[in-house]
């Protein structure tokens, strides 16, 4: 019999990891709408502690227009900021950027980081820039995103929200959310803003800043997918949002076997995968110790990945699902049928062999 476990270290999927992303750069990207604050709220997380050893990319297309007291010489394709961290101007290839930035580290042509940070432009949907680490192996070698960041400007915000869809888009997909310029409105209007991001993206945290003043641990430490406070199994709490985006989290309290969740998810993908605009989540999978990493962007799977424990006792699977015109009911009969139609052997297998 084919032994899954080869050592005390290893699991059905390798070698288990304290952090899905292993000994990959960690990257966060900071998005928001034109005029929302991104880099206020950069230029003080590169002043803290945590911000010293970043790799900043700034990743403009065009004309580049950027706070001169940040980057030194827009003219410059790497600039060296203060606090032991870089800026990188991108105008057209982020992937390019990217690995000359690794390679110049590798070859001590710049100050070693240990991080990286991208800021989109304002206009930018982060989606496919969230693919391009999935579609490119080289840089998902190298690169894992640790946490998605939209910043909303408290007082321009909710017009905004009201007419672009690409600000929108970055709410939603979104991880942590950051309401800047609070000092500038109402308690009414604030509670209000933070009522309808809430409704945009029940799953991200909201925080909010004056000045660009943040706790530097929000741009740096992954967020937990929380199960919600339901507490059911099944798939739990659809939001409906403009553009046809809805959202929604499957949560599972039993654990999973293996075969008939990829089984599933390889139907979807193959089915509707440009609509799967990102899919993440931890799985409590049959035979396995700690929980198991799972992502996916549109029609590309990361690998998946075992974390040696559990972040808190809670070890029910929570699986976020942001899509398309994809209905809850629709991803809950086919992961219904899928289960129904494997057989009792195929139920009570755990992960195959790395």
């Amino acid at each position: 019999m084919l032994d899954l476990f080869p050592s005390r270290e290893a699991g059905p999927f390798g070698r288990r990891l304290t952090r899905p992303r292993g000994a990959r750069i960690p990257v966060t990207v900071l998005t928001g709408f034109l005029g929302a604050g991104k880099t206020t709220l950069l230029k003080r997380f590169l002043e803290s502690p945590q911000g010293s050893g970043t790799a900043v990319v700034i990743n403009e297309f065009g004309a580049v227009g950027i706070d001169n007291q940040l980057v030194r010489a827009a003219s410059e394709e790497t600039v060296l900021l203060g606090n032991g961290c870089l800026c990188c101007i991108t105008r057209s290839d982020l992937q390019l950027a990217l690995r000359r930035l690794v390679a110049e580290r590798a070859h001590g042509q710049v100050p070693f980081f240990r991080q990286v940070v991208i800021e989109t432009s304002g206009l930018a949907d982060p989606g496919p820039l969230l693919q391009t680490f999935a579609t490119d192996r080289a840089l998902g070698d190298e690169f894992a995103v640790e946490v998605v960041i939209a910043v909303v400007d408290a007082v321009t915000g909710p017009a905004t929200l009201d007419w672009s869809a690409e600000a929108r888009k970055q709410v939603i997909l979104a991880d942590r959310l950051v309401i800047t310029k609070i000092d500038l409105v109402d308690p009414a209007a604030l509670k209000n803003l933070d009522d309808r991001l809430a409704a945009l993206n029940p799953r991200a945290t909201v925080h909010q800043a004056t000045d660009g003043a943040l706790d530097p641990s929000c741009l740096t430490e992954a967020p937990e997918v929380r199960s919600g406070d339901t507490g059911r199994a099944g798939f739990v709490a659809e939001a409906a949002h403009s553009d046809g985006i809805l959202s929604f989290v499957f949560t599972e309290g039993a654990p999973l076997a293996w075969d008939s969740f990829a089984r599933a998810m390889e139907t979807l993908v193959a089915l509707r995968g440009p609509d799967l605009l990102r899919v993440k989540g931890l799985l409590n999978v049959a035979g396995c110790r700690g929980p198991v990493v799972v992502q996916f962007v549109q029609h590309l799977a990361h690998p998946p990945v075992e974390l040696d424990s559990w972040p808190d006792p809670d070890h029910t699977s929570r699986l976020v699902f942001i899509t398309r015109n994809i209905p809850e009911t629709t991803v809950r009969d086919l992961f219904s049928a899928i289960r129904a139609l494997s057989s009792p052997a195929v139920n009570s297998l755990s992960a195959p062999p790395a």
